[in-house]
């Protein structure tokens, strides 16, 4: 079985590359159930003082991410786009609803 990558955009099934299918082909595409958590469930868990440790050791050996400084200046440039796009939308959307509630 091959498996074909997509994302849904207002309601229709966009796929990233051309698929090698002729027209009227018929796909079942199954509808993942929102309320299942992919990965590990919470009861699947271990809580064993061992497995405890063992997560301890993990997240300890984690190196934090740093930063070079054009990396944070990129960073922080993209973040005050995104504050001032917000800001715009609020601003539209605030408009709106003082138009239609006067």
């Amino acid at each position: 079985m091959t498996t074909i990558k997509a994302i849904v955009r207002n309601g229709r099934i966009e796929v990233d590359k051309p698929i090698d299918l002729p027209d009227g082909t018929e796909l079942t595409i199954p509808i993942p159930d929102p309320l299942e958590c992919p990965g590990i469930r919470d009861e699947d868990w271990s809580d064993t003082p061992e497995a405890i440790e063992a997560w301890i050791r993990w997240y300890d050996s984690l190196e934090p991410v740093e930063f070079t400084p054009a990396e944070r200046s990129a960073w922080e440039a993209a973040r005050r786009e995104q504050k001032e796009l917000e800001l715009a939308q609020w601003d539209k959307r605030s408009k709106l609803i003082e138009d239609l509630f006067p």
